[in-house]
């Protein structure tokens, strides 16, 4: 028997949205970027540096299960060669354009029309994504019309704790006011999404069903089973009916 879903928390990146190739918004990015930092390097030379440090950034994150505020990444992470003021300062702006250089970040065609719905079904809904961004996330909700939608946002880049790690998902439940066991959480990825609802205590765990996670989702000899896997989100629809 379902457990009584009063919340439902989505998680954003492969899960409401996915990241579309445009080289030329990817090409506008990177020079953007260059252009903020008043950089004297080649293009190639400071993008293989940020990659690195990105993903030594990254391994940091994971094994310790905390983020860093976007100041401290670029000025203590990303580029602490730079002064530090001006990259503090402008550390919003870079986080949306190193955000951009991956490619363009689109809903996911069902995604507004879902959770408008659910809303109207009488579901709480809140949001707890692992992101370096503090701003684009509650931005892009305002601008798809979903801020009324969303009781709460929890994002590891302000709350400083990053999923699996239950405590970010007993912060989530408290700041909306429902207990774990009647809460349920849609994300994508097939480890720590899952792993850390389970931990948790939620009611319920939906994976989506994203190739792009999959395949980037490297063996952590580790298995974790939702309790269920859609393809479309427009799928909880089925799940969950109106209240």
């Amino acid at each position: 028997m379902n457990p009584d879903i009063r919340t439902i928390f989505f998680d954003v990146g492969n899960t409401l949205r996915i990241v579309q190739k445009d080289q030329a918004f990817i090409d506008a990015a990177e020079a953007g970027l260059m252009e903020l930092i008043q950089t004297n390097e080649t293009h190639d030379a400071l993008f293989a540096k940020l990659e690195q440090r990105w993903n030594d950034y990254r391994r940091l994150s994971k094994s310790t299960l905390l983020d860093v505020s976007e100041g401290e990444l670029w000025s203590q992470f990303l580029l602490p060669d730079y002064e530090p003021n001006s990259i503090y300062a402008n550390a919003p702006r870079l986080t949306r354009l190193w955000r951009d250089h991956d490619g363009r970040r689109v809903a996911r065609p069902d995604a507004v029309d879902t959770i408008q719905e659910l809303c109207r079904r009488g579901y709480t809904l809140g949001i707890i994504a692992n992101t370096v961004t503090e701003t684009e996330i509650p931005d892009w909700i305002a601008d798809a019309g979903l801020a009324a939608c969303f009781k709460t946002v929890i994002l590891s880049s302000k709350v400083r704790l990053r999923k699996p790690d239950p405590e970010i998902y007993h912060l989530a439940c408290r700041c909306i006011g429902t207990p774990e066991g009647a809460c349920a959480y849609v994300g994508d990825n097939p480890v720590r999404d899952v792993e850390g609802t389970q931990a948790a205590g939620f009611g319920m765990m939906i994976r989506i069903d994203e190739p792009d996670t999959l395949n980037m989702e490297k063996a952590t000899g580790k298995e974790f089973t939702p309790d269920h896997v859609i393809t479309r989100l427009s799928e909880l629809l089925d799940l969950f009916p109106a209240r």
